[in-house]
């Protein structure tokens, strides 16, 4: 799995990124929920993140970032996951969308005061849409798609000195050819794309990086990190409480965070 998803990410560097149009908007993070925000900002700052925004509008929230990646958490018993963006322009580009073919499974009602679209990808990963009312931003660290690959062995200029690069937010497909051609509507261009030893792309719209995997390896989206000594820095988040399971070796693991968003921790072991 790890050297999979890594040869997926080294051979999309070098290809650069280009902007053909801002479909979705401006920002995007991954979003959750979670019930106790106190106990997800402990963990979040236990694997590398830091608490760069909050407000109690319209319910308490907070972001997390550790600079190449933005991740939202609102405050709600309901549990909900999934990808969202932030747009200043948002009445255009869901018209856009829909003229696409995109179907929205939710939208919210004209008295709501933060408007919100909901749909779903061929495989059910939830993208939602909201309006961007300013103070939100756009990480422009390092992920590994961008990363010098002579830095790839240097631990200390990871951007996140806990998880290492991020390299994707994956998730499982069913049929990659339909998966990628859903995604490209998005404004999203393939970086790489490989059959063996399943079909998997990474694909990128440079704001996010998007994984997908024709597998039945694992069941759920994971936010994805690369670099070396991964063991070692395992054992120190072990001390801080945080558990692991092992996936294909002791240097490639999973753990789960407060509100259920899994992490994959992976050795690139080249």
């Amino acid at each position: 799995m790890k050297k999979l998803l890594f040869s997926l990410v080294v051979q999309g560097l070098g290809v650069g990124f280009s902007f053909s149009q801002e479909k979705l908007g401006e920002v995007a993070c991954i979003y959750n929920t979670s019930t106790n925000l106190d106990s997800t900002t402990a963990i979040y700052q236990r694997l590398g993140f830091q608490k760069v925004n909050e407000n109690s509008f319209p319910s308490p929230w907070a972001q997390y970032s550790d600079g190449s990646l933005l991740i939202m958490v609102r405050k709600d018993n309901v549990k909900y996951s999934g990808l969202t963006y932030y747009t200043t322009n948002l009445a255009a580009i869901v018209t856009q969308l829909e003229k696409d073919g995109i179907v929205f499974s939710k939208k919210t009602g004209e008295a709501d005061p933060i408007k919100r679209y909901y749909f779903n990808s061929p495989d059910g990963l939830s993208i939602m849409l909201a309006d961007n009312l300013g103070g939100f931003s756009q990480p422009k660290g390092i992920s590994l798609l961008n990363m010098n690959p002579a830095d790839f062995k240097t631990a200390e200029k990871y951007p996140n000195k806990q998880c290492g690069v991020f390299g994707e937010y994956c998730h499982p497909v069913k049929d990659l050819d339909k998966s990628i051609a859903f995604w490209k509507k998005l404004g999203f261009t393939v970086k790489s794309k490989m059959d063996q030893p399943y079909p998997h792309a990474i694909l990128s719209d440079d704001l996010m990086i998007i994984g997908l995997h024709q597998t039945s390896n694992f069941d759920y989206p994971a936010i994805t990190y690369f670099g070396i000594q991964t063991a070692e820095r395992v054992n120190l988040l072990r001390k801080q409480g945080l558990s692991f399971t092992n996936m294909q070796g002791a240097a490639n693991v999973v753990t789960t965070g407060w509100e259920g968003q899994h992490f994959f921790l992976f050795s690139l072991g080249m």
